[in-house]
């Protein structure tokens, strides 16, 4: 069994790239980072180190890398003669990659199983994208492929030290729709299978992005450093328990989740992000604030839903007020925000950046915050 990930960083080694190892599969990394891609392919093993309770290694063998910039024949040769194909580039490379997986199941012999395609991001509906992408190439191409929305849940911090080992958290979560394959999924132990993603990609994103990212603006704020400080600051704690409320009170609504439950997946979710042993920065994780703070996104997201159902989802917009605080010049995004506060009038901010258009329950209160954030 052969399967091609896009996107060989510390998520793609870490996490995916480990699952499919452990599944049995010869696993071909391909990235456009050259110098990465060199050193993995000078390599034959690499070590995944867990963090926290029940840790262990795994050391990862079996695989190949090729630079999907300058070997893009190679590359398609690969996914033609694959069985998955799985992405960790984020949502906004997809189009990239889209072409390369376009022509590859357009050579792909006409004997072959449906190519399994399935986009492991930080994203709602990542694969959709992806698929959307790859029809726009070539719609003819769609049904040689299976194409699987999935939920991905691993805390991979910057790491500490160079190389190709990769330091992760003990706890993952890689849920995938089963829906599309027909009884036929690929054969991943680490995975599981659902009937009905959404409950588990808005529990994940609206807990654990939500969450990680509120701690580290307001842990920006307080002039903490790493992601444990800040949460082990008795104001920052509170104020992701208070976003965690509201967010918690949208799954049950919408989703019937019981409320017992989603709480202990919210205090589980912060003992993971309080572990020592992950040196996360909140400078990492609030890194992208633009994108953050977009129309489907962990912030904008669930509160344009609670103030549809009529709350005014107070925490939400605090944590939106601390994100549009966040100023760190390496990242290009947290410059861009200045900018467009400083070029644009609350109400064509909340617009332009934010996706809520002016009659949404949500628009004044947003306006309000985003003001507060100007002056």
């Amino acid at each position: 069994m052969k399967a091609v990930h896009f996107g060989a960083g510390n998520i793609g080694r870490g996490f995916v790239g480990l699952l499919l190892h452990q599944a049995g599969y010869e696993v071909v990394f391909a990235d456009v980072n050259a110098s990465l891609i060199d050193e993995l392919a000078a390599a034959d093993s690499y070590v995944v180190h867990e963090v926290g309770e029940g840790a262990r290694g795994h050391r990862v063998t079996n695989f190949r890398a090729i630079n999907s910039a300058t070997k893009t024949k190679e590359i398609v040769t690969e996914i033609a003669s694959a069985d998955v194909v799985t992405t960790a580039v984020g949502p906004i490379i997809l189009r990239f990659v889209a072409p390369l997986i376009a022509e590859a199941l357009a050579e792909r012999a006409d004997a072959a199983a449906p190519l399994a395609v399935m986009a492991c991001e930080n994203a709602i509906n990542a694969t959709d994208l992806l698929r959307d992408e790859i029809e726009k190439v070539d719609p003819a191409v769609l049904d040689r492929a299976v194409f699987a929305n999935t939920a991905v849940d691993r805390i991979v911090p910057a790491q500490s030290e160079p190389g190709l080992d990769v330091t992760v958290e003990t706890y993952y979560e890689w849920a995938i729709d089963r829906t599309p394959f027909g009884g036929s999924e690929p054969a991943i132990p680490g995975a599981t299978f659902v009937n009905d993603l959404g409950p588990y990609i808005e529990r994940k994103l609206f807990t654990v992005n939500t969450g990680h990212a509120t701690i580290a603006y307001f842990g920006f704020l307080a002039g903490a450093s790493a992601i444990s400080d800040a949460l082990a600051m008795p104001a920052v704690e509170n104020s992701v328990r208070e976003v965690l409320d509201e967010t918690k009170a949208l799954l049950v609504a919408k989703h019937g989740m019981d409320a017992d439950a989603q709480q202990q997946y919210i205090e589980k979710i912060l003992v993971r992000f309080a572990n020592p042993h992950l040196p996360d920065t909140v400078d990492r994780v609030g890194r992208q604030p633009l994108r953050k703070l977009g129309r489907h996104e962990r912030f904008i997201g669930p509160a344009a839903e609670l103030a549809e159902r009529g709350t005014t989802p107070q925490a939400l917009l605090n944590a939106v007020g601390a994100a549009l605080q966040f100023d760190v010049p390496d990242d290009e995004q947290s410059v861009e925000l200045k900018q467009l506060l400083s070029a644009l009038t609350a109400e064509e901010f909340v617009v332009q950046a934010c996706g809520i258009e002016p009659g949404h329950p949500l628009h004044p209160s947003l306006v309000a915050t985003v003001d507060v954030a100007r002056s």
